[in-house]
């Protein structure tokens, strides 16, 4: 995670988006929410899939470990915040939405109190193989039976790239969710159009690839 703070650190945030996620606008419902319920959204940055989900009624509980990308967040989006010390977190909270600040792998159930999806359109997919099999098993360790993930991805020739973003196919996927989830696939298509850093880095291909997971046991 060193990593991601030198990147804040030196504005080197060119995989930021300055637009919402599509996937999350497509597949929303899949979620099921309730009105009481929230999402997750790990390794959030300043990400606006946040007033997204926000703007439909929910509220969002992030985590992030740059302290300069959630004030970002705040300042960029006119929003008014508190901080307070809970655990080994600064927990950065306004209406609606409460942003951890620090180490993913130290939150907890607790942390993530009526969570029942997840949003994760970047974070997996931002994690090196090593990283990718522990963030999976701590994901499933804290949240609930039944919590929906939406996952978005990328597959593409890893050795024409170093990444990050990584390259992460289905039978990934399968490996690292078939213990305790169920998993669909929503789609999958070329998307060499839309991937200009890894068009330009010269890849043969780029698949996206969208999928609805739903933990089914402990």
């Amino acid at each position: 995670m060193a990593d991601w703070l030198h990147f804040w650190e030196n504005n080197e945030t060119n995989w930021h988006s300055d637009t919402i996620t599509q996937e999350l606008v497509e597949y929303f419902e899949l979620f099921e929410l309730e009105p009481e319920d929230k999402v997750f959204v790990p390794l959030c940055g300043k990400s606006l899939d946040m007033l997204y989900i926000m703007n439909q009624g929910f509220s969002v509980v992030g985590v992030e470990i740059s302290e300069i990308g959630v004030r970002q967040f705040f300042r960029e989006n006119d929003l008014t915040y508190k901080i307070t010390r809970v655990d080994d977190f600064d927990l950065y909270s306004s209406e609606n939405l409460e942003i951890y600040c620090g180490d993913f792998f130290s939150l907890t159930s607790k942390h993530l109190n009526n969570v029942k999806a997840v949003l994760d359109s970047k974070s997996l997919i931002a994690l090196e193989p090593d990283l990718r099999q522990k963030y999976v098993k701590h994901l499933n360790d804290i949240i609930s039976v039944g919590a929906r993930i939406l996952l978005v991805t990328l597959q593409y020739p890893q050795h024409q790239m170093s990444g990050p973003p990584f390259s992460v196919d289905k039978s990934e996927v399968e490996s690292l969710f078939s213990m305790t989830f169920e998993s669909r696939e929503l789609r999958s298509f070329n998307d060499i159009e839309n991937g200009l850093k890894l068009e330009r880095a010269g890849v043969d291909f780029i698949n996206n690839a969208a999928y609805c997971l739903r933990k089914v046991r402990v």
